[in-house]
């Protein structure tokens, strides 16, 4: 009897087992095949209880329940996965049609576009989606490029600094620096003088002056370079003024070292007045040549809004002499004001000084502002233009006459 109970045992915890292992049931099954084990174990008096049959009854109902569970958990996810692949599927057609529908979805988006009540809804949703993920995309781009912009400065500023850190191009540096310098002081004591007059702090805004200053520092830098330098005189010049802040923001400590002059007094306070001459767009008078004995005077002065006769007014309040560049001799003007920058009327009139020649000095004019140079002087080409226009008018009157005799006849 015993070998009989101890087969039975056997036969039992086999099927339990193995039933476990095939439906993922093995670590929930190990308590009831261990109570019905203990259930089944007989004592020698081979007496059997009704506790054993109430352990099997609950095992039976426990494992229909799992089997139950299982096929319902089975059926609903095939259910959920098919959904899933008809709306992958149709997100793909629309696609494939040309409509508005994002590459990647996550499941959570899915079941949201699922879950729309309207196909308006469903279109609506998709173009959020597309137009987000367009917008990721784009700033993806746009943080590539500026890392690639990054690298691509930080190659060049490593290329300078080594060709810097080379001993001769120091050395170049270093001595072209001190010819500059030699020649700036040279032209401090034999040079043309050349002013700038600093008295329109008034007449801009801030931002108006910090661009005069720019192109004053450009037109310093364009005049040390030169092989024969002006000695620049920044007359009317206030401590603390804009003016002033301006130039230590680019000098800084540099700003007292400048080979140039500057004063607060008036330029007719330190030169004589028969040899100044103020050089202003709004002149009558017309420049034809160069003079290397005249002292030549320049507004610093930029105006956005082209405010017209107010350098003319001060070189009149001053009794001064004026000129204005040729630049209708000369050039084929477009329309347009003929206010130049500093720094090119700096490169016009060191040109001017070293080859007397306008035509390569007026080179520095940007060409936006002119067609071309003038092969012919102006008065040939007035003569022409009034020939042309006296023919048209010619022309015109004769083919007036001829609709005026068919029209109205003698009778």
């Amino acid at each position: 009897m015993q070998s009989a109970n101890m087969l039975l045992k056997n036969i039992v915890r086999s099927s339990v087992l193995q039933f476990a292992a095939q439906h993922g049931m093995k670590k929930d099954l190990f308590p009831l095949s261990r109570t019905l084990s203990l259930s089944l174990c007989l004592k020698q008096d081979n007496s059997c209880k009704p506790s054993e049959k109430l352990d099997l009854d609950a095992w039976k109902k426990v494992m229909k329940s799992g089997l139950q569970e299982e096929v319902n958990e089975t059926v609903s996810e095939p259910q959920e996965h098919s959904g899933l692949a008809a709306a992958r599927e149709t997100l793909e057609m629309w696609r494939l049609a040309g409509r508005a529908v994002p590459e990647n979805m996550s499941e959570e988006q899915l079941k949201t576009f699922m879950e729309r009540p309207s196909k308006s809804a469903k279109k609506k949703y998709l173009k959020f989606l597309y137009l987000k993920e367009l917008s990721k995309k784009n700033d993806k781009r746009k943080m590539e490029q500026k890392r690639e912009r990054k690298l691509e400065a930080q190659e060049q500023t490593s290329k300078t600094e080594d060709t810097k850190k080379s001993p001769f191009v120091c050395l170049w540096a270093s001595t072209m620096d001190k010819a500059y310098n030699w020649r700036a002081a040279q032209s401090m004591i034999f040079g043309q003088p050349l002013v700038f007059d600093m008295s329109f702090e008034k007449e801009m805004s801030v931002r108006e002056v910090a661009n005069t200053v720019n192109q004053l520092v450009l037109s310093e830098g364009c005049n040390r370079r030169s092989l024969d330098p002006f000695h620049i005189h920044f007359c009317n010049f206030k401590d603390e003024s804009l003016y002033h802040r301006e130039f230590l923001k680019h000098y800084r400590e540099a700003w007292s070292k400048l080979l140039i002059t500057v004063t607060d007094q008036c330029y007719t306070e330190v030169f004589p007045k028969d040899k100044l001459i103020y050089l202003t767009a709004d002149s009558p008078k017309v420049m034809k040549t160069f003079d290397h004995d005249k002292i030549y005077i320049v507004g610093s002065m930029v105006d956005r809004s082209i405010k017209r006769g107010v350098s003319l007014a001060q070189a009149k309040r001053l009794g001064l002499e004026t000129a204005a560049l040729p630049l209708d001799k000369y050039l084929l003007w477009n329309t347009g004001a003929k206010n130049l920058t500093l720094d090119q009327m700096m490169r016009i009139l060191l040109t001017l000084k070293d080859t007397a020649d306008w035509k390569k000095a007026l080179e520095f004019v940007p060409k936006r502002k002119y067609c071309g140079f003038v092969n012919k002087p102006v008065s040939e080409l007035k003569k022409t233009l009034d020939l042309m226009n006296t023919l048209k008018l010619g022309k015109r009157q004769q083919e007036v006459q001829k609709k005026f005799a068919k029209n109205y006849s003698k009778k």
